[in-house]
């Protein structure tokens, strides 16, 4: 079948399955392939638990009208989502970077629904089928829709940009994230920038932190780009008020009092207000929208129990935002400190020295308390307290209790889940 036929039966029937074993009713259920699986198998059961139609890429399985066969039924889910973002009048901010995106993503359109009709990507859907399935999302009367894209190697962004088409874009920070993948640090910037790239055309626009040297760089002979400084007089000028526990910044003469801990979040929250500014959403509700917003999802979350500040930031990791978290800790003023780090994951050949540098970064910091656990960070020539797996440190706490008054960072890639230590503190 064809792109139109399926997208007329995608306007009747608007919702998207994936996976048969929670189909949505009356929906189109796409029957993906994955190393494991094939989609194509469950065709029949998705139309016996509701689904509308299935969309399969497998002749064997096309066995009655409503199975409806594609040649490839990712690239077909992938240009429908095209197909449907074309038919929209809808603002496209798409956002990429190392560290910070969702947080980003989530303060950029909690900015933009003050004033216009807005999405955003659910949770964290920003691979090559969660943008799709965010484009798919589009409603008739959306105005704004903010697209998180993740990637873990070249062309990756490159391909998602090509899919989404956005209008306008953003690259949170270049950090030592996805190096086994990008090829090392300058393959971070090359695969990232590939965002940047494609908004060099004409009617598009790329937002930048004017205070990122690396950004700076790169666009400087860009003649479409829309920035925040914190002293450049050539860009939008917003101030950092500092973070002791939580971000503060200062627009104009107005004080905005963010729920966000760690000073890395003050570029997320004045890229979030220089956007609204540009789309002419009043100061006032610039304000009201950032310090509503509450972290959650352990992202940079300030947890009290007992007289212990945990600092919760356990989704994800790597080595420029675990250093970023340990400045962050640093400049705190507290009567005690400790850190509990975890392993950093996809670093490849770095990975050892990368720990290593966090390792002795943290020891330099004088911690009351220095835990360190995992695989690579157990390896490391340090003064800490080094367990190779998550029980082994629970058995040490349960002799040896980490109690406050003081605050406590917790910090590591999200496959070590740390939040799981808040009973044991």
């Amino acid at each position: 079948m064809n792109i139109e036929e399926i997208y007329s039966r995608f306007l009747e029937y608007p919702s998207i399955s994936t996976d048969s074993r929670n189909i949505l009713p009356n929906s189109l259920f796409f029957a993906l392939k994955g190393p494991n699986f094939n989609g194509n198998q469950y065709a029949a059961e998705a139309l016996d638990k509701g689904a509308a139609f299935a969309v399969v890429d497998e002749a064997q399985y096309a066995v009655n009208d409503r199975t409806l066969l594609v040649p490839d039924v990712l690239k077909f889910l992938q240009d429908l989502a095209t197909h449907h973002r074309r038919q929209s009048k809808a603002t496209i901010i798409a956002l990429t970077g190392s560290n910070g995106k969702t947080t980003t993503k989530e303060l950029i359109s909690r900015v933009l629904e003050r004033t216009y009709k807005t999405q955003a990507t659910v949770g964290n859907l920003n691979n090559h089928i969660g943008v799709a399935l965010t484009l798919l999302q589009i409603r008739k009367d959306t105005e704004m829709m903010v697209v998180e894209m993740g990637a873990n190697h070249q062309k990756e962004i490159a391909f998602l940009c090509a899919l989404a088409e956005p209008d306008f874009g953003y690259i949170t920070n270049y950090g030592k994230a996805h190096l086994e993948g990008f090829g090392g640090v300058e393959g971070v910037i090359r695969g990232k920038s590939e965002m940047y790239d494609y908004l060099i055309g004409e009617g598009k626009t790329i937002f930048l932190n004017a205070d990122d040297p690396i950004q700076r760089k790169k666009l400087e002979s860009y003649a479409n780009t829309v920035g925040f400084s914190t002293s450049d007089p050539g860009y939008f000028r917003i101030e950092n008020q500092g973070a002791d526990p939580f971000v503060t910044l200062k627009i104009e003469d107005t004080i905005i009092e963010t729920s966000l801990s760690g000073a890395y979040n003050f570029s997320n929250c004045a890229i979030a207000a220089l956007i609204g500014k540009h789309f002419n959403v009043p100061l006032p509700e610039i304000r009201k929208a950032i310090e509503s917003y509450v972290p959650e999802n352990n992202r940079s979350q300030l947890l009290r129990k007992g007289s212990l500040d945990i600092l919760l930031d356990a989704y994800n990791a790597n080595p420029s935002s675990m250093s970023a978290a340990l400045e962050h800790l640093k400049a705190l003023e507290a009567p005690k400190k400790f850190a509990v780090l975890g392993d950093m994951f996809e670093l490849g050949a770095d990975s050892v020295s990368e720990h290593q540098q966090i390792a002795e970064q943290a020891q330099s910091l004088d911690l009351d308390t220095l835990i360190l656990v995992g695989n690579a960070f157990s390896e490391t020539t340090v003064d800490a307290h080094r367990f190779k797996t998550f029980e082994a440190l629970v058995e040490f706490l349960k002799s040896n209790p980490i109690s406050g008054p003081g605050t406590i960072l917790i910090k590591a890639s999200r496959g070590m889940a740390l939040e799981r230590l808040k009973p044991y503190l």
